[in-house]
């Protein structure tokens, strides 16, 4: 999802826990707090308030810290001063976060072609200000912009795990890889403070570890193509994550014409035609990543991408002209189907934009 982050905050509030309907020493508890510029839940399991109070803290103070290495909103970020440091023929030393998040980028931008592209952030500041001032952004500035947008651009030494932007003004935008990485970080402090069941869902991308107790996983809701709708159907998901991408909730029209904020990288456009894309994969950096790809490259080659790639499952809804139109994977008709949820059963979460 093309786009950056803000820090912001709130402080931690934490549902009342809720027994699970198995006779268990383990309860549900659910904290939220707003990183990011979004907001972040935290649902897990653990026989003590204070023990999960402290893990979801933890967690959140991650996500927290992650902002200050991934954002492009703040000027003063890991990733901004990188930035400024564009076309100096330098090699900058970087944090292993911004190295892993960089090094998963390349793959996934070598492995689409292009299609998922993190240079783009020069053409992502002129559609900022064009859904800020509701005009498109002129042709020579997308032009001049477009020229510094090439994954290629950012040379990588993994030996001294150091970075060149070859380009000058170039500039990196990590918002549609970082949202996820956030949430593998989370769920790795979440085990480190013992929590071996727990969910985060960071504005509708959802990474999960063990099971809730005595249910076979968490029961994940996919988001309807149609407003207001209810989730079209539930798997059960263990250990691995969902993230889902699409115009359907953020877009923006302009001479009333309707743009995604999925931008195209190699025409700067965002996209026009109705979709909505859900990948299922073993991280959530990984989903996140390649739902923006497959948005760029279309139902049939975006398709082919997730075939190619392990462990990934996908589903491409299409509504171009009105009509919906649904794809899948092969990987996707193997995912283990959950039933819808009853009244007063264990609380179900939904994956969306």
């Amino acid at each position: 999802m093309v786009g950056g982050f803000w820090l912001a905050s709130t402080m931690v509030s934490a549902a009342p826990p809720v027994r699970s309907p198995a006779a268990t020493s383990l309860r549900r508890f659910e904290f939220t707090r707003v990183e990011m510029a979004m907001p972040v839940r935290i649902v897990l399991y653990s026989d003590s308030e204070e023990a999960a109070t402290k893990a979801a803290t933890a967690a959140f103070d991650r996500f927290r810290k992650l902002n200050e290495i991934l954002s492009d909103y703040d000027p003063e970020s890991e990733v901004s001063r990188l930035s400024r440091t564009a076309g100096s023929g330098r090699c900058v030393p970087v944090s292993r976060d911004l190295w892993e998040v960089l090094a998963t980028a390349r793959q996934v931008s070598e492995a689409s072609g292009g299609a998922f592209d993190i240079s783009i952030g020069p053409v992502s500041r002129l559609w900022r200000r064009a859904r800020r001032r509701h005009e498109l952004p002129s042709p020579e500035r997308l032009k001049e912009a477009l020229q510094l947008v090439d994954y290629r651009y950012v040379q990588m030494v993994p030996d001294r795990r150091c970075v060149t932007l070859v380009e000058r003004n170039m500039r990196l935008d990590l918002g549609g890889i970082g949202k996820g990485y956030a949430i593998d970080e989370a769920l790795s402090v979440l085990r480190a403070h013992g929590i071996d069941s727990a969910l985060v869902d960071a504005s509708g991308d959802i990474g999960v570890s063990g099971p809730p107790p005595q249910l076979p996983g968490w029961r994940i809701g996919i988001a309807s193509p149609e407003s207001n709708a209810p989730p079209e159907g539930f798997f059960w998901l263990v250990n691995t994550a969902i993230a889902q991408s699409g115009d359907l909730w953020q877009h923006v029209e302009i001479g009333g014409k309707r743009y995604s904020h999925i931008v195209d990288p190699k025409t700067g456009i965002g996209l026009t035609d109705r979709g909505s894309v859900t990948i299922v994969a073993p991280d959530a950096m990984t989903a996140d990543a390649v739902a923006s790809a497959v948005s760029i490259l279309g139902p049939e080659r975006g398709l082919a991408l997730v075939e190619e790639m392990p462990d990934l499952a996908g589903r491409y809804v299409h509504a171009p002209e009105g009509t919906i139109r649904s794809y899948v994977s092969s990987g996707w008709k193997k995912l283990r189907v959950a039933p819808y949820p009853a009244m007063g059963s264990e609380p179900s979460e939904t994956a969306q934009p």
